[in-house]
């Protein structure tokens, strides 16, 4: 069988040494040519409104696809932060939430604003989020990969405590979906931001889950978008929601589809365990060209001396430092030759 690296030869149009998707994926050509095709039509008065929300759609399913489940399940939006909010507004006054340290502001900040109307949120070490889930505890959120570091969630541990106490369990993947296979049939709700490891532009978001958990999600943001017939949800009352996840729909910012549905489609047509397994190969062969054992995640933090990811840069390795670490991070846009250009710079 063709490898990954070999069946994505003409893919991708960078020229660098790219280790940085967890800042922000590449786009593949075509869904780059697609974005500013929008954009061009625009410019010329001619973008096609209907052709935008075929776009929407097929990013809805190729997103519902490629995590595993039915597309009446995902809204779509534009950013993590607003989607947690919306969950974090549904919570009852008193309503208590465990958060993990350290973990992305996006998904923390909403339930610690939520303060205001009671609901009491606190963290705890990654680590012990799983033991720290009681009788007390409504929602537990996490990130199924930290970005500062690419760890890995406990995700069947605090999954198995989540149900034997009637918790619900909100799992941002951000970091990732598009690369790690998720038990999405066990999570109540899922955000994810699409600009990262599922390539899109800026601009681009999933809210998703079970009916049950979407149901009690307040459509605080409903607007024409999420309307039961889009085109006919633009004026007056009364208020005619969708049914299912499209009830929290967002209004789309058109270009960014565009660019992100056939990106979507070739992450779909890859397969999450193909792309994991190449990820996580190429992230090893960077662990072990360091003397570092083996691990789980396609991303890699380090710790190196100031000045590094700058060199790095200057020789054309692009990485990024968060919490005072090298990270670098390995997806289907990375190949051999990246990952031992940049073991060359760091060993050399």
């Amino acid at each position: 069988m063709e490898s990954l690296t070999e069946s994505l030869r003409d893919a991708f149009s960078h020229r660098n040494h790219y280790l940085d998707t967890a800042t922000y994926g590449l786009p593949p050509t075509a869904a780059h040519r697609a974005a500013l095709a929008a954009e061009h039509d625009r410019a010329a008065g001619r973008l096609d409104i209907a052709e935008m929300d075929r776009a929407v759609e097929r990013s809805r399913a190729a997103f519902a696809r490629l995590v595993g489940l039915p597309a009446h399940r995902v809204a779509i939006g534009s950013q993590v932060a607003p989607a947690v909010g919306l969950i974090a507004a549904g919570l009852r006054p008193g309503a208590r939430v465990l958060l993990a340290e350290g973990d992305f502001t996006s998904l923390l900040f909403p339930f610690l604003a939520a303060a205001e109307r009671g609901v009491g949120a606190r963290a705890v070490p990654l680590d012990r989020l799983a033991d720290a889930i009681g009788p007390g505890t409504d929602l537990v959120a996490v990130s199924a990969v930290q970005s500062a570091d690419g760890a890995l969630a406990p995700l069947g541990r605090i999954l198995d405590a989540a149900a034997a106490h009637g918790t619900r369990v909100l799992v941002d993947a951000t970091q990732a979906a598009g690369w790690l296979p998720l038990p999405v049939d066990r999570i109540d709700l899922l955000v994810c931001g699409g600009y990262k490891w599922l390539l899109g532009p800026r601009g681009t978001a999933f809210l998703a889950g079970t009916e049950e958990a979407l149901a009690e999600v307040p459509a605080l943001a409903a607007n024409w978008y999420a309307g039961r017939d889009v085109w006919d949800s633009i004026y007056g009352t009364p208020l005619r929601l969708a049914d299912g996840a499209r009830r929290l729909d967002a209004s789309p910012a058109w270009a960014s589809w565009a660019g992100h549905a056939p990106a979507l489609e070739l992450l779909d047509g890859l397969g999450p365990a193909r792309i994991h397994d190449h990820d996580l190969a190429l992230a090893n062969r960077f662990r072990a060209g360091l003397g570092l054992p083996a691990g789980d995640s396609a991303i890699v933090s380090l710790t190196v001396p100031d000045g590094t990811a700058e060199r790095l840069a200057a020789h054309g390795v692009v990485a990024s430092v968060r919490g005072g670490r090298l990270r670098c991070s390995f997806h289907i846009s990375t190949t051999d030759q990246d990952v031992d250009r940049a073991l060359d710079l760091l060993t050399g």
